[in-house]
């Protein structure tokens, strides 16, 4: 399969690099707020994605980690703003995002062969935004839309580079993981794969996308899609009933030619 594509376009907006690595992410301190294209580069070996939240006024990451215990409800006052999504080994993802002043976090919440999600092995950073800012994110080449339980996105899209403005109008948070799937494999396929574990070789490659999204929140990511058959995934668990959204019909394919 194609290697994931690098940044793909010029950006009018800040440059901020997460580099990923077993376990833990690179990242600065404190950046200045504004319009920012926050950059993963994964060195791996594994899957990693870098889901980003703003923190509410006096709350800090030793809270936010306290409170993702298990049988503790999510924390309502961490804003997931959907930072980019997972990129193969050695590969590329972005996330266009407007920072505005505060508290941040980065997590990741995949999870190692033991179920171990990778925040609690060390994949967990806090950085604080300063200044003021006006910024809005640009004009997208394309709008997607995340609700319960489908992904706007049509049977057919062109080639080549552009960008997608992933907009959540559901209630509660979703994610977009694009991967493109292997030649010969079917969305049916990838899915049966997924619900049997994910063991064995992977039948689709991820291309990054968005990590989990606040309702009303919006991220753009550029993308460099080459001709072949896709998917966007949501694996995220649903407020009613914890079941992963994709298990509610957040699995949907398509074609780029």
């Amino acid at each position: 399969m194609l290697a994931a594509a690098g940044p793909s376009r010029p950006s009018p907006a800040r440059v901020l690099l997460f580099t990923t690595r077993d376990f833990a992410f690179e990242a600065p301190d404190s950046v200045p707020a504004g319009l920012t294209e926050i950059r993963e580069h994964n060195l791996g070996p594994s899957l990693h994605h870098a889901a980003l939240y703003r923190l509410a006024e006096g709350k800090t990451l030793g809270d936010f980690l306290s409170a993702l215990k298990p049988g503790t409800p999510f924390p309502t006052w961490a804003t997931a703003l959907g930072g980019p999504n997972t990129p193969v080994p050695g590969g590329w993802s972005n996330a266009t995002v407007v920072l505005t002043p505060g508290h941040y976090a980065i997590l990741c919440f995949i999870s190692d062969s033991a179920d171990h999600p990778h925040f609690a092995l060390g994949m967990e950073r806090e950085f604080v935004v300063t200044g003021a800012t006006k910024a809005r994110l640009p004009a997208a080449d394309r709008t997607v839309d995340l609700s319960d339980y489908t992904f706007g996105i049509p049977a057919t899209v062109p080639a080549g580079k552009q960008s997608w403005k992933f907009v959540n109008t559901a209630q509660q948070e979703h994610e977009a993981l694009l991967v493109m799937l292997a030649p010969g494999t079917t969305v049916a396929k990838f899915g049966a794969w997924v619900e049997a574990g994910m063991k064995g070789p992977p039948p689709a490659m991820p291309m990054g996308g968005i990590a989990g999204l606040a309702p009303d929140g919006a991220s753009e990511v550029a993308f460099d899609l080459q001709p072949g058959n896709y998917a966007l995934i949501c694996f995220l668990p649903d407020a009613k009933d914890g079941k992963d959204h994709w298990k509610h019909g957040m699995l949907k394919g398509f074609e780029v030619k």
